[in-house]
């Protein structure tokens, strides 16, 4: 190739990197230096990725309607605007409903004191000094087979009641939520990006599930002490969110038990969801992986009726619906509320939400624009033929990959389809340990390190009430740190017992 023609080449593949940094360096200059909201900082720099990147293939142009793409082809900047509109849309559809049902559903815990009926008992049960590590643990089980985003919203409530009634220890209660939270999401199916990897890796989605089950384990012990550490150096306090004050929280935290929910009616709106979703995920499993249970409920025919109904309340924004409704049940026979008032009570938490939408879909379309202008495939390249220890590999990359455009799901796709044909069997290649190592490997790269590009990020920050230097410090370390701790428990695991 001519020396000319090669620089070039080499400067097409690097741009992306250099559109990444530019992005990442407005972003942090912006809300940090020149106090621009998240959400308008978040937008400049998705237009601001859009156009620094090279044109859009006509693949990426195909997300935009026929008469938009016609305007946009030819017209870089035209392109940016609507492209980063359609990736806010994209990233909206996936979380409104859910934010607000989840919303209302704090609400109406905090306010009727259903939540702080749930943390007596947790307390009764665990001892105050042992709530951080029931938080963690009850979410890890929980979470398995939901979203971490809905997962957060149900458990918040409680952190911020437990913070009310030890007065202490907030930061730890959050941590912990987060760390049970994340470790499944990446991990386990039913998750999008577990079973993104399945399919990528060719391995056996039963066993993915028990080996990551199983692999959580450790890297959440190392979670709960590391939420210890950085509660000892970050003390977050519990700000006012709007729907129920700190004062009116305050005063149901002093009643007796007898002026409180029944513990059942004060859980129920957060497991019912939880045990919906739950169900839905399991059908899915069942149907794909164990055709012998499928016989056992009548045939496929039977089992297909049962399902459709089963993944209807299954959905996550009907049983986030139900969830809701019992919560507000709850909440207006535990003080005589009437519709109005509970139409009063509905508006504060709705706005926030709206709040709370705008932010994390304006860091999803962030991500999305870097991902279009080609940051992904620039990081692929640059991994490809390198000469490392394959899990190494796995990892970073996945890291890279999330830190580079925010979404886990994204980088375990993205890095478990350009690392099999480095494993894969069939093209001659042979690992010296289980390919499951590879499959733990990218699902923990892939959430180190989350920041203002993920749309995690935005909502652990408005649910909880940090600012955004207290998410960097807490959720951001944490997740990091994590996520190192999972490598290193991967990689002396595939050492001693390869199982190859």
């Amino acid at each position: 190739m001519h020396p000319l023609l090669a620089a070039a080449e080499a400067g097409a593949t690097q741009w992306p990197f250099v559109v990444l940094l530019v992005s990442v360096a407005f972003i942090i200059v912006a809300i940090t230096k020149l106090r621009l909201h998240a959400f308008i900082a978040l937008i400049f720099a998705a237009f601001l990725a859009g156009f620094l990147s090279a044109p859009f293939s006509p693949a990426v142009l195909e997300k935009l309607s026929k008469s938009t793409r016609a305007a946009a082809e030819g017209n870089q900047w035209l392109a940016t605007v609507e492209l980063t509109m359609v990736e806010f849309g994209n990233t909206a559809a996936a979380i409104s409903i859910s934010i607000g049902l989840a919303a209302i559903i704090g609400m109406a815990l905090m306010e009727s004191g259903a939540a702080d009926k749930v943390v007596r008992r947790f307390l009764a049960f665990f001892g105050e000094q042992r709530a951080g590590a029931a938080l963690l643990w009850s979410t890890y089980v929980l979470s398995i087979p939901i979203f971490f985003d809905t997962m957060f919203m149900l458990m918040v409530p409680l952190a911020r009641a437990l913070r009310l009634r030890t007065g202490k220890d907030y930061t730890l209660y959050l941590l912990c939520i987060c760390c049970g939270g994340v470790v499944t999401h990446s991990l386990t199916v039913p998750h999008p990006g577990p079973l993104a990897m399945v399919d990528s890796l060719k391995v056996d989605v039963g066993l993915s599930l028990v080996w990551g089950i199983l692999a959580g384990i450790l890297p959440c012990v190392a979670g709960y002490f590391v939420a210890r550490w950085i509660n000892a150096r970050v003390s977050v306090p519990l700000r006012e969110t709007r729907g129920a004050s700190l004062d009116d929280l305050a005063g149901i935290s002093r009643k007796t038990e007898a002026e409180l929910p029944s513990f059942f009616w004060s859980i129920l709106p957060v497991v019912l969801p939880i045990f919906l979703i739950s169900l839905a995920s399991t059908f899915t499993v069942i149907r794909g992986s164990f055709p012998s249970v499928v016989q056992a409920m009548g045939g496929l025919e039977t089992f297909s009726a049962v399902q459709r109904w089963v993944a209807f309340i299954g959905n996550k924004n009907i049983a986030l619906f139900i969830g809701a409704g019992i919560s507000l049940w709850v909440l207006a026979r535990q003080r005589g509320y009437g519709f109005r008032k509970i139409e009063d009570l509905i508006g504060p938490p709705i706005e926030t939400a709206g709040v709370i939408i705008l932010i994390t879909s304006a860091g999803g379309a962030f991500g999305l624009m870097l991902r279009n202008a080609g940051v992904g495939d620039a990081i692929k390249a640059a991994a490809s033929g390198a000469e490392v220890n394959l899990i190494l590999l796995s990892w970073l990359v996945a890291a890279v990959i999330r830190v580079a455009q925010g979404s886990a799901t994204v980088a375990m796709l993205t890095t478990s389809a350009m690392v099999f044909p480095m494993m894969d069997p069939a093209a001659g290649a042979s690992l010296p340990f289980h390919p499951m190592y590879i499959y733990l490997a990218i699902g923990f790269g892939a959430f180190c390190c989350s920041w203002m590009n993920d749309s995690g990020f935005w909502v652990v920050n408005r649910l909880s009430g940090m600012t955004e230097t207290e998410t960097l410090k807490t959720w951001t370390v944490m997740l990091t740190l994590v996520s190192v701790a999972g490598l290193v428990m991967t990689y002396l695991s595939a050492k001693v017992l390869p199982f190859a």
